[in-house]
């Protein structure tokens, strides 16, 4: 769980770097597709059993247990998009003002064919939902890559899809969510 894992470090019982880390929005509109995102991620709660810290981290990190709490945030506010007239609308879209985090908080990890699917609680604009995220991970001596991807509709987290153009601009209500991030921890 990119999300998650980004900022893992701050409250974690061993060690962590994030060397790493990045959110993207994707969705498209009548006119243009666009795209917005984010390298800000901090963990809000990371609590790791203890029998799993150390060198054997990487290696029980998706097992029933190993992961006894974790939830990340980034600031809602620090999505940006490549042209800068859609932050204004984005911002807007996402209530920035009144939720200023979008959050999710892990609940469980499942076996997901050849991957693994997080499970959690995302909360973007004051609603929150479950859903699964499929992820990929990649160990490669003190670091776990950690990507995936996620689509939602906007519509599900009480969010109108943007208009602008006195509404000849519609944006689809249906986003992806992709995330990547690079964690690393001592092999001490």
């Amino acid at each position: 769980v990119a999300l998650a894992f980004a900022g893992w470090s701050v409250a974690a019982q061993s060690p962590l770097a994030i060397e790493s880390g990045k959110v993207s929005i994707a969705g498209s509109s009548n006119v243009h597709a666009w795209t917005a995102a984010t390298t800000k991620i901090r963990v809000t709660k990371a609590r790791i059993a203890p029998a799993a810290a150390g060198a054997d981290l990487w290696d029980a990190a998706l097992k029933p247990g190993v992961i006894e709490a974790f939830e990340i945030a980034i600031p809602a506010a620090s999505l940006s998009a490549p042209k800068g007239d859609l932050d204004k609308n984005m911002h807007k879209a996402l209530k920035v003002t009144e939720h200023a985090d979008i959050t999710f908080k892990l609940l469980r990890f499942e076996a997901a064919g050849t991957g693994t699917r997080a499970i959690g609680v995302l909360r973007i604009a004051g609603v929150e939902k479950e859903v699964a995220l499929d992820i990929t991970t990649k160990r490669a001596g003190s670091t776990l890559a950690v990507a995936g991807r996620v689509d939602l509709l906007m519509t599900d987290y009480g969010i109108a899809p943007p208009k602008a153009m006195l509404g000849m601009l519609k944006t689809d209500p249906k986003v992806t969510i992709t995330f990547e991030t690079v964690i690393a921890v001592p092999l001490t």
